[in-house]
């Protein structure tokens, strides 16, 4: 497309973070966009209706898993470096699951948000299809309104 670009490991949580400064130097020096591809390998389904192991092996996942997660190649090189603990890294785990666990609590008391917000937002104008989809999401919710 005629833009820059940088490939970068992107299990490697230091070399994305020097891919994504140099790439920010070289879009405010140049006024160009930079297009950063972290070759990666994504562990987990698509989503909770995907099955990845009717495509993948468990294996090659496992494997992944063992040699390239980012999180464990990461913590690997702090603690070989000397600059963190397994200790160090099991505190830090801890402090930010309990954070995260009173963040989901504080975010679940909030007032639910409104379905019509999921059609706002996207396009100046929304779509035929969107709209729709937003109409058969209304008729839905009438016809199975004991359900919600």
């Amino acid at each position: 497309y005629g833009m820059a670009s940088i490939r970068v490991d992107g299990n490697d949580v230091l070399a994305v973070h020097l891919a994504t400064k140099a790439a920010r130097d070289y879009a405010i020096q140049n006024m160009e966009p930079v297009l950063i591809e972290a070759m990666t390998y994504r562990q987990g389904d698509h989503s909770t209706s995907d099955d990845s192991s009717q495509y993948r092996a468990k294996d090659e996942v496992s494997k992944v898993e063992c040699d390239y997660d980012p999180w464990k190649r990461l913590n690997s090189f702090l603690i070989h470096q000397d600059w963190m603990t397994e200790q160090d890294v099991e505190s830090m785990v801890k402090e930010e699951r309990a954070a995260v666990l009173q963040a989901l609590s504080k975010a679940e008391q909030r007032p639910l948000t409104k379905l019509d917000t999921m059609f706002q937002d996207v396009y100046h104008e929304m779509p035929s299809h969107l709209k729709q989809q937003e109409h058969e999401l209304h008729e839905h919710l009438k016809k199975f309104s004991d359900k919600y």
